[in-house]
């Protein structure tokens, strides 16, 4: 007897393991390599046993009528730091940031609720989301914490106020002699400004706030996961995972409450002692986690190349300019890059000969082509790398000669195409029209064959929309199709826009490729994981500002429905 059940029921039972089910009268975007559009699929436990076979459909247990709803597969993110970003809420909730008052307003919030003498600690609030699009100044935190340290951290950069810059022993006459990378920014009197580039080791800041013991941590990143969920999410890359981040997600794993399959990227400090960093590189290759597990696998090493776009330390092939905005004032200053070509070669052999996907943060154009340059060295003196799929995290900043050399060797890029969104109107400001050039090119890299992949960076706070760098997906695509700045009227190089079957590749069947899990996922066809969304709006047709505004209706991860739960 089947059973024919409506769509979209609000609590659906978890399926029999071995229950085959049919799904009819959809929009099923198969995302196959003719993207060919099906109206029926049929699952048996976790996988996709066929799409539009009638003899499929009548076999099946129970039928669920799609009532013409479109059908994609489970989005993939390929950049999350989910497990910090689970937590980062646990001591207080903070408010979105948009200008330099808000952030100043939070402070002083702070400072009276935080003991007089307790560091005050505020962490990725970018100074390119901010309209003022600059630091706060040493003297306005002092006027909003006069009491209390403050540290206004935007990633590897900062601005201290007085007593923060004090308690750290830094002053007119501080030099950083550790050798490692860094920069104290001074005035013209000699004085320190309050900003530190590259320098959070020098901040001897310390946290009051409460933190969470692990059975809570486990219990946040499962709710975040099941956020992921509700954002047609169903698989993540974690790409800077520590051992207690693997922790995290082996738990979730024993117990069955994993709702994302996870990719991970073991983060090694590359700045460390050469033989330190080569001893992390064969620890993940040893961990038991580098089998292939469909849930949680450990295939991937991420190391940091340069510094960031948001915090004017990216390295770049030319001088960034002097810029108010991001305090720079040597007009030959080009960025940071925290290793030597020499070094990276060697930890990125020593990565892609145990079998494990190298990738290093790669911002701008300097440090790309640095990493692009590499991988062609490995694949011209000591074993091919395009089965190894050598990879570039960021890459916002490109060049057409990376472009080529990527396309050659088979290497592969994971972007963020919220950065433009959120981002491009003060990158035009900084370095004008002509050197945004390639600046994500997504419509390039397609036509050039080089694989790339859609991701959030997803950092802090729950909350697809919310959160420090959104993960809500369909922001993302809607960027590719647009790519439009928030706050700026026009598109940023309108010639680099994509379709919406590429901008909808970009995060399924690329991801998969990205994974090495393109014959698993990220595709609606017979024999894949069952993983799938069903979405409240046809996306090949509705209004392109629409898009961003597609709601999930469900998310199956391997046959069984994990929104809404």
């Amino acid at each position: 007897m089947r059973l024919f059940a409506p769509a979209f029921l609000a609590a659906a039972a978890v399926l029999p393991a071995a229950e085959r089910t049919a799904f009819v009268n959809g929009h099923i975007l198969t995302v196959d390599p003719q993207f060919r559009i099906r109206s029926s699929l049929v699952i048996e436990g976790e996988r996709i046993i066929a799409t539009d076979d009638p003899k499929a459909v009548d076999s099946a247990a129970k039928v669920i009528d799609l009532a013409g709803a479109t059908v994609l597969p489970g989005l993939i993110d390929s950049h999350v730091h989910a497990t910090g970003a689970s937590t980062y809420e646990f001591d207080h909730q903070i408010p979105e940031m948009e200008t330099i008052e808000s952030v100043l307003a939070y402070i002083r919030q702070r400072a009276k609720v935080v003991p007089e003498g307790e560091w005050i600690n505020l962490n990725q609030v970018f100074i390119t989301r901010l309209r003022e699009q600059r630091f706060p100044t040493r003297q306005e935190l002092d006027t909003a914490a006069p009491q209390h340290p403050v540290a206004f951290r935007t990633g590897p950069d900062a601005a201290l106020n007085s007593l923060a810059l004090q308690l750290s022993g830094i002053d007119r006459n501080f030099q950083i002699t550790d050798g490692l990378p860094g920069k104290i920014e001074r005035d013209a009197s000699g004085e320190p400004t309050g900003i530190i580039r590259a320098g959070g080791r020098l901040i001897k800041s310390r946290s009051g706030a409460k933190s969470p013991d692990f059975a809570t941590q486990v219990d946040r990143l499962a709710e975040l996961l099941a956020d992921y969920n509700k954002a047609g999410i169903t698989s993540i890359a974690d790409r800077n995972a520590s051992d207690g981040g693997v922790a995290l997600y082996k738990a979730l794993r024993d117990r069955s409450r994993l709702t994302c399959r996870v990719y991970l990227y073991y983060g090694v400090n590359a700045q460390s002692p050469e033989d330190e960093a080569l001893a992390a590189i064969a620890k993940a290759a040893d961990h038991p986690l580098h089998a292939y597990d469909p849930w949680l696998w450990l295939r991937g090493i991420k190391i940091f190349l340069d510094g960031g776009m948001l915090t004017g330390s990216a390295y770049m092939n030319k001088p960034w300019g002097v810029s108010p905005a991001y305090g720079i004032d040597d007009p030959a200053y080009r960025g940071m890059r925290y290793i030597e070509p020499d070094k990276l070669y060697r930890l990125a052999k020593a990565a892609l000969s145990r079998e494990l996907q190298f990738t290093a943060h790669s911002v701008g154009d300097g440090a790309v082509e640095t990493l692009v340059d590499t991988y062609a060295r490995i694949a011209e003196n000591d074993f091919p790398v395009r089965e190894a799929r050598p990879c570039v995290t960021h890459c916002n900043f490109m060049s057409a000669r990376a472009i080529d050399l990527m396309a050659t060797h088979g290497i592969v890029a994971d972007l963020q195409p919220v950065w433009l969104f959120l981002d491009g109107k003060t990158l035009l400001k900084q370095f004008g029209e002509d050197r945004l050039t390639w600046f994500q090119p997504y419509h390039t890299l397609f036509a050039k064959g080089v694989k790339v992949g859609g991701g959030s960076d997803h950092m802090q706070k729950i909350g697809g929309m919310r959160s420090v760098n959104p993960y809500n997906p369909f922001l993302g695509i809607w960027t590719t199709l647009t790519r439009v700045p928030r706050w700026q009227a026009g598109a940023l190089h309108p010639e680099q826009v994509i379709s919406r079957e590429q901008a909808i590749i970009l995060y399924t069947i690329n991801n998969a490729w990205l994974s090495f899990e393109e014959k698993e996922k990220g595709s609606l066809e017979a024999g894949k994981l069952a993983d799938f969304i069903v979405i409240d709006r046809d996306i090949l047709t509705c209004p392109v500002d629409a898009i961003r505004e597609i709601q999930v209706k469900e998310t199956w991860v391997g046959g069984r429905k994990v929104h809404p739960r």
